[in-house]
């Protein structure tokens, strides 16, 4: 019987023993997925933000050392007390996976609100860029790091309705790069993962004609799902690539060709 690789919830191979890990927003879809297979490949995991309901219910059904905290990711004081918590509980994180965010399509330009676009930036951008520098200084000291940031197929292509959204994504990659340059030197390596379009409650905001148009466009012609992106962060998070900084990974089923 072959097994489908893309529901396929098989342990992974990639031994991720001895990594202490923090997740942001892992409490649901990609980031839920993302949790469970770092603690399946053995890393302690963090659970940072997101649902308080849903996180500790994951935490709870998960095998080995895996806890929520509540965090807000847009706020500086708050990655402070997560950095100094972690590190009194289970010691300096050893990989950060950026995962929080938010899509909140608006109307056309003319018409977004301040709040709309200010509420992506908080979150998806500024959120990043908080996480990033939070653990810089302990990943430089250690000599060794990753971080694996969720940018988007909407920081590659412009869809209608996003700018918000999109701005942020385009933004990650940005960051992603900047940060892969400057740490590079210490042994931490910094890339990105952008997923296409995938089964999560997230594109529920979306309307259903633009979901169904932008499926039928996919080259493999279907939706992603979120196991598909956590193994392409457990890849980009784990010794299996060394010597990859600054990279960007387009899981999307060929759509941004």
């Amino acid at each position: 019987m072959t097994t489908n690789p893309a529901t396929s919830t098989t342990t992974p191979a990639t031994d991720m023993t001895g990594e202490i890990a923090v997740v942001t927003g892992g409490s649901r879809g990609i980031g839920a997925a993302v949790v469970t297979t770092l603690a399946r490949a053995g890393a302690a995991v963090v659970i940072a933000g997101g649902s308080e309901k849903h996180g500790r219910a994951l935490a709870d059904d998960l095998d080995g050392d895996c806890r929520y905290l509540s965090h807000d990711v847009s706020s500086e004081q708050a990655w402070d007390q997560l950095v100094a918590r972690v590190r009194d509980e289970l010691g300096d994180i050893t990989l950060l996976v950026n995962n929080a965010g938010v899509l909140d399509p608006g109307p056309d330009i003319s018409e977004t609100s301040v709040a709309n676009f200010d509420r992506h930036y908080r979150v998806n951008q500024l959120g990043v860029f908080l996480g990033m520098r939070a653990v810089a200084g302990p990943m430089k000291r250690a000599g060794s790091g990753s971080i694996v940031n969720l940018s988007s197929i909407g920081g590659h292509r412009g869809y209608a309705n996003q700018i918000g959204y999109s701005t942020t994504k385009w933004a990650v990659r940005g960051m992603t790069k900047c940060a892969a340059a400057e740490l590079g030197p210490y042994g931490v390596r910094v890339n990105s993962v952008a997923p296409g379009f995938i089964s999560t409650t997230m594109i529920d905001v979306m309307p259903g004609e633009q979901i169904a148009a932008v499926t039928a466009a996919t080259p493999l012609g279907r939706r992603g799902t979120a196991e598909e992106i956590a193994r392409a962060v457990l890849f980009l998070a784990s010794a299996d690539c060394p010597f990859m900084t600054g990279a960007e990974l387009i899981v999307d089923g060929g759509l941004a060709l």
